[in-house]
């Protein structure tokens, strides 16, 4: 045979897909690459570009071509919309993560861990935003270059929304769900910041979450003024004592407990877990809502605090002017995570009244109402079936995240949102989002790399 018909056989011939290790590699080096980005959004360059432009160009790449590059504030988002192939049968679905992390000081961490460098090691890889959230954005984009090289035919736009500042602020999300709408508007959004799962060390399966809410995040102050005077001469009153007081009072009170939805089906499934006295005071409680003893014992449990209630909690003081004068102002910083429904409103005049008329309480910011998402059959099948797939016989829970995300500015206009990562940790020992020498096992990571691509592959095939 001539060698031009060689060639020619050679060209009919498609090239054999890449197998999931291939793309587990391929993860690999995107999260190496997005980790010694340190996109911490307060540093005076936080090299967002870095990165939209290294994601940008894996997109390119692979034939995924409508990208925008958003800046705002001293960062940026990325908005990547993948066509549907023919005629949408469907509205979009958007996929939301972001790319900004925590700061991590090089001091605080162990001389062979760098929080920008990604190092593996027993099993585990290491560094800012392996958990919070860069593993997420991984994911989402070796999904879409996966199932894009695998010749799948969306029959739906997928929209990737990637923000900037989501651990300070959140505007990205914000402008994406009203300034940005068009650019973003979907069926419902995937969240890759929510969600995942949990065992023990000896492996026993806690189950998976699916997040269907979350607590609303208000920060307000507490403020107390006296007209000083010379430290010399203590007056009877005094604001940072009245301030303490206070405090002393916030430590002390309780919102009422409340079932919702989510949290309702959430409870019922830990309830079949818990067979000592939490799961007792779980069976309780969903018995009777009113029964606050029963949430009381459950909110005191480390793994359950802020499921059962609005929480508010002091995070920051400052007061006083000068070392030898009495103090004429004293302030502090109260955030607190709020439950579904509940407005801010009601929550600050609930403060007010507990700390007394002589504090002075105050919103810092605009809260965003975030409504609980309804659970979709079709989601809540396709993030089962492929957390199953990995895992069998896990339990899915409906999850409320104590914490904020992106997401919430979306629910805020009617977007159903899903948190459904596929990430897996063990717990308490890798709890450590935020904190020093974060990490993710090596196989759980690989595992969500493969879950993102089954769970796009199902909802928009």
């Amino acid at each position: 045979m001539r060698l031009s018909h060689l060639l020619l056989c050679a060209a009919l011939i498609p090239a054999p897909a890449l197998a999931a290790t291939d793309w587990h590699a391929e993860g690999r080096a995107i999260l190496e690459k997005a980790i010694s980005v340190p996109t911490v959004q307060e540093r005076a360059d936080p090299r967002l570009g870095d990165l939209t432009s290294y994601l940008k160009g894996k997109f390119e790449a692979a034939g995924i071509t409508d990208i925008m590059i958003k800046p705002y504030l001293n960062t940026q988002a990325m908005i990547v919309r993948w066509p549907a192939a023919g005629k949408a049968k469907k509205k979009p679905i958007l996929l939301l993560g972001h790319m900004d992390v925590v700061e991590a000081k090089r001091e605080d961490w162990p001389q062979s861990h760098d929080p920008f460098k990604l190092v593996e090691e027993d099993g585990y890889l290491y560094g800012r935003g392996t958990t919070d959230m860069k593993n997420g954005i991984t994911a989402i984009t070796v999904a879409l270059l996966r199932l894009k090289a695998e010749g799948f035919k969306p029959k739906r736009d997928i929209i990737v929304l990637f923000t900037g500042d989501e651990e300070n602020g959140g505007r990205g999300a914000e402008l994406a769900a009203t300034e940005w709408r068009k650019l973003t508007d979907a069926e419902y959004a995937l969240n890759a910041d929510a969600g995942g799962g949990a065992f023990l060390k000896d492996g026993t399966p806690l189950g998976f979450g699916l997040q269907t809410s979350e607590k609303m995040y208000q920060s307000f102050t507490f403020t107390v003024r006296n007209p000083g005077g010379h430290s010399s001469r203590p007056r009877p009153d005094n604001a940072i004592y009245e301030l303490s007081s206070a405090l002393k009072k916030l430590e002390t009170h309780r919102f009422t407990p409340a079932l919702n939805e989510t949290t309702r089906a959430y409870f019922t499934a830990r309830a079949t877990q818990e067979k000592g006295a939490l799961g007792d005071a779980m069976r309780r409680w969903l018995k009777n809502e009113n029964d606050s003893e029963a949430a009381d014992f459950i909110e005191a449990d480390p793994t359950e605090v802020g499921g059962t209630r609005t929480r508010c909690v002091a995070t920051r003081l400052q007061g006083g002017h000068a070392d030898n004068a009495l103090p004429q102002m004293a302030q502090a910083t109260v955030n607190c995570r709020i439950l579904p429904g509940i407005p801010a409103k009601d929550v600050q005049a609930e403060l007010q009244a507990a700390v007394g008329a002589g504090v002075e309480v105050a919103p810092t910011l605009s809260s965003h109402p975030s409504p609980a998402s309804p659970l979709r059959p079709d989601v809540v099948k396709a993030y089962t079936d492929s957390i199953r797939a990995r895992h069998p016989g896990s339990l899915i829970i409906p999850q409320m995240s104590a914490g904020a995300t992106d997401g919430l500015y979306f629910r805020a206009t009617g977007m159903p949102v899903y948190g459904v990562d596929g990430t897996w940790i063990v717990v308490p020992d890798d709890e450590r989002a935020h904190g020093r020498d974060e990490r993710i096992p090596v196989k759980s990571f690989n595992q969500n790399l493969d879950h993102w691509h089954d769970l796009l592959a199902k909802l928009a095939g």
